[in-house]
């Protein structure tokens, strides 16, 4: 199973910052030493042409060259170096790779960061710089189209589980009947101002293992009945855990497993492909929430497999999946 990385591109945070960037390269070192199964690819940066799908050539430009006004800036949470905008480009890069793995019959394959649902078109907020899975999604769209004229648009199911609402995400597709958001999330966490999703689940402070799988198993139905995609972008924040410091719900790790595992089963069992991005996670242990996305890639790499033996579920063309070839860390098994 393929994932892409950018923690090499460390952005200078100053001393104190909440955001715990060492998540990222830690949790690609236990991936390395773990599960060997999950091959790890260098992200490749996002164009400004695939950028401007979903975001203003403005926005695009000022996060290139640092001209954002000092309140934007101050509203994504990061101060600006060319390590920001270079890593900014690749967490959008690495959805993208992921999902043209999937769409080229892989399965499932990941993003081991990603999920910046907070990104507006035309500004960033929340540690969220440019909007991956909006980007990529819309990307899908177009590769699809110029590979099946005949063919009507790619449908693509947002499945965010952050704890937080995905604001960003929800404006960005607010008008648009090809990709459905769908959001599970704290009623009472960040942001507080929220966009309406296609469907917005809102859950109380304190909630726990059952509760929660009830609305997400209630929330899967919905979605299904009212939309048939073609293609699944799955957030797997490890926020809503109960050590988390900003979750404020009260998840384990067998109910954040038995969350994913759910995500996972209703992809594979309808055959859609399915990339996921790890999203939040802010434990008051960071070691804990690398264990929650260790677990979610040991689900994962069950439901890959699943995918290889199953005959005809891999497209003969391959090279539709793009020009561009990752440069691997560690050999295929």
């Amino acid at each position: 199973m393929h994932a892409f990385y950018a923690d090499h591109f460390i952005l200078p945070l100053p001393s104190g910052h909440r955001f715990p960037m060492a998540k990222y390269g830690r949790l690609r070192e236990r991936l390395t030493a773990e599960l060997p199964q999950v091959r790890l690819g260098q992200a490749l940066p996002a164009s400004d042409g695939e950028l401007a799908l979903v975001h203003l050539p403005a926005y695009i430009q000022a996060i290139q060259t640092g001209t954002l006004d000092a309140a934007a800036q101050r509203e994504i949470g990061f101060p600006w170096s060319p390590a920001m905008a270079e890593r900014a480009r690749r967490s959008v890069g690495a959805t993208i790779q992921a999902c043209r793995d999937v769409m080229a019959g892989e399965g499932l394959a990941a993003n081991l960061a990603g999920g910046t649902h907070h990104s507006y078109a035309h500004k960033g907020s929340g540690f969220c710089v440019f909007n991956d899975a909006a980007v990529a999604a819309r990307l899908m769209q177009a590769e699809h189209a110029r590979r099946h004229r005949a063919a009507g648009p790619l449908r693509v199911a947002i499945v965010d589980l952050d704890v937080h609402q995905g604001n960003g995400t929800a404006s960005i597709f607010a008008r648009d009947d090809s990709v459905f958001t769908l959001s599970l999330h704290g009623a009472r966490n960040f942001p507080f101002r929220k966009e309406p999703s296609d469907l917005d689940v809102e859950l109380p402070d304190g909630c726990g293992d059952t509760e929660y799988l009830e609305a997400l198993e209630r929330a899967l139905e919905e979605l299904e009945q009212r939309f048939d995609p073609g293609l699944v972008i799955y957030l797997a924040g490890a926020d809503p855990h109960e050590g988390d410091r900003l979750g404020r719900l009260k998840l384990t790790f067998d109910g954040l497993e038995a969350r994913d595992r759910r995500v996972m089963d209703w992809a594979w069992q309808r055959r859609l492909p399915l990339a996921f991005t790890m999203a939040g996670g802010y434990g008051t242990d960071m070691e804990a929430t690398v264990q929650i996305q260790m677990n979610t890639y040991r689900t994962a790499l069950d439901y890959h497999h699943r995918w290889q033996g199953v005959a005809g579920v891999r497209p003969a063309d391959r090279s539709a999946t793009g020009p561009a070839t990752p440069h691997w860390q560690n050999p295929a098994p």
